[in-house]
């Protein structure tokens, strides 16, 4: 465990020390770390997934760090896979391109790149692009498909590399991937230095307040190490030298942010919408214990909800199965411990059939599954797409199957 997994002791924001856990929920393996079926024997040890408020600056994160070696450099997930998301890259690089309006020819970086998706849409505008992802397979797939992407772990020094040997960037991404660095200060100074002086970084997170007032916990799980308000990046990047001057809502990921940070003194004034969240979030009290308080007990109840359902239906003896074999699906699982009650997971990700889920090994297998077997009810694990699977699965609902969405509210469809 301990080559896997480190604590930290300080605040990754402030580097203060005065840090309290507020939310517990079930230890679980690495969430995406679904297995062939020929490592079906070797252990996969859970760790602990808790979150701590930092009593400093009202910062949330996780404090146990799983080093990104174990997660990234083998990484499956490929951006093409997720429903919606390449479609909705393509409105961030309409939006940015609109709002910063860069030269042609200017450079655009982007962190976590994945399969170039985002970057694509740079390139087709006449941007210089230039992807950094340290998934090294998925990098390789990217530079052959006609996005350079490197097989790096960004930081200060990278930073400085690209700026030397590639030019200063007008504009540096990263979505949904800035949530999962520990060292946030080695990042966040690498953008820094790769910035022209009227360059932008612009970044994705899934938003605290969303995160609770949408029942999305689901999403707190290893890689997503950081669950970020605007009040706490507000005040980090003006210690880095910078400055947050816009925020955008975004209904990714159950609700999102994305920010808009600019070097200090920059160009660009800054947006009324950040002085509106920080008050919305001052008044939600999304940095005091007591909302995380409440939101537990949110969890709790509806998993009791859900388990009680379960037990009424396998009591008339009906079958179960799961859709949706994700990162997300391996936190419901462990914490509402269900893994005993469905038969498989359907998935309609090729890449993710034949699988077998993290720790439980419970089969991933094609939605073909669901009218071979027939299992009475499938419980739709990636409830935020409950609308688009279930229109996908008509055939299953005319033979009798029906669906259970089990959050932000049981129920049976």
């Amino acid at each position: 465990m301990a080559e896997t997994i480190v604590r930290r002791k300080t605040c990754r924001l402030c580097d203060g020390s005065k840090l309290d856990a507020v939310l517990t929920l079930a230890p679980t393996p690495l969430a995406d770390s679904y297995v062939p079926q020929d490592r079906l024997s070797v252990v996969q040890e859970s760790y602990p997934v808790e979150l701590y408020l930092c009593g400093s600056c009202g910062f949330s994160q996780m404090l146990d760090v799983v080093q990104p070696q174990a997660i990234y450099f083998d990484y499956i997930y490929e951006t093409k896979s997720s429903l919606g998301l390449v479609e909705h890259f393509r409105g961030t690089a309409q939006d940015i391109l609109r709002r910063i309006a860069p030269a042609p020819g200017s450079l655009v970086v982007d962190l976590g790149s994945n399969d170039g998706s985002l970057l694509g849409f740079f390139k087709q505008a006449g941007m210089k692009v230039l992807g950094i992802d340290p998934a090294r397979e998925i990098a390789r797939r990217a530079t052959e498909d006609g996005i350079e992407t490197w097989p790096e772990l960004f930081g200060a020094e990278l930073g400085a590399r690209i700026r030397r040997e590639r030019g200063a960037a007008t504009i540096v991404t990263a979505n949904n991937i800035y949530a999962n660095v520990d060292d946030l200060c080695d990042m966040t100074d690498g953008i820094k230095k790769l910035l022209a002086p009227d360059g932008v970084f612009v970044f994705e997170s899934f938003y605290l307040a969303d995160l609770m007032q949408n029942m999305v916990f689901d999403f707190i799980y290893h890689e997503h190490l950081s669950y970020f308000s605007v009040k706490p990046l507000q005040v980090f990047f003006r210690a880095r030298g910078m400055e947050l001057i816009d925020v955008q809502r975004i209904p990714t990921k159950g609700g999102s942010l994305r920010y808009t940070v600019q070097l200090k003194g920059g160009p660009r004034k800054v947006a009324p919408a950040v002085a509106e969240l920080v008050a919305a979030e001052e008044k939600l009290g999304v940095q005091t214990p007591a909302a995380f308080r409440a939101f537990s007990s949110r969890i709790e109840r509806k998993k009791n909800e859900l388990l009680t359902l379960l037990d009424e239906l396998r009591a008339q003896g009906k079958t179960f199965a799961g859709f949706g074999a994700s990162p997300t699906t391996t936190t419901l699982i462990y914490h509402y411990g269900i893994q005993d009650q469905l038969e498989f997971i359907a998935d309609d990700n090729p890449q993710r059939q034949n699988l077998f889920s993290p720790g439980r090994h419970i089969p991933v297998v094609s939605p073909q599954a669901l009218l071979d077997q027939r299992p009475d009810y499938l419980l739709l694990l990636a409830w935020r797409y409950a609308q688009p699977i279930m229109a996908k699965l008509g055939k299953y609902k005319e033979q009798g199957g029906k669906f259970i969405v089990p959050l932000p509210e049981v129920k049976v469809l």
